[in-house]
């Protein structure tokens, strides 16, 4: 297993996880972009949203990202979920995940 996050699921390298379930699992980004940035990955390893061919995936992952959020204390004031897809998108572990940023205005365009 070479996947960075597929190593943090099982427990192989250290992460500060916050929150966890039978699909996914959430922790906080080791650079963050925002005063709260948390990555929330599914277990199932799934490159990128490319190759996500179940929509219950999807639907699992960003309903983890909202409870997270809102656990965070972010959801009044609130949030940006973010899934980069593939390098040109600043996607840099192949293993899908979204961004949870809070505690701060986000701009717009993002990028």
């Amino acid at each position: 297993m070479s996947c960075l996050f597929c190593k943090i699921i099982a427990r192989e390298i250290p992460a500060n996880i916050i929150a966890e379930d039978e699909h996914c699992l959430a922790f906080r980004d080791i650079n963050p972009q925002a005063p709260t940035h948390v990555l929330v990955i599914p277990k199932e390893h799934v490159a990128s949203l490319n190759q996500m061919t179940d929509p219950a995936l999807g639907g699992r992952v960003l309903a983890f990202a909202r409870d997270v959020a809102a656990a965070e204390g972010l959801a009044e004031r609130g949030y940006r979920v973010v899934l980069n897809t593939n390098a040109e998108a600043g996607q840099t572990v192949f293993h899908l995940h979204a961004h949870v940023l809070g505690g701060r205005a986000q701009g717009w365009p993002p990028g």
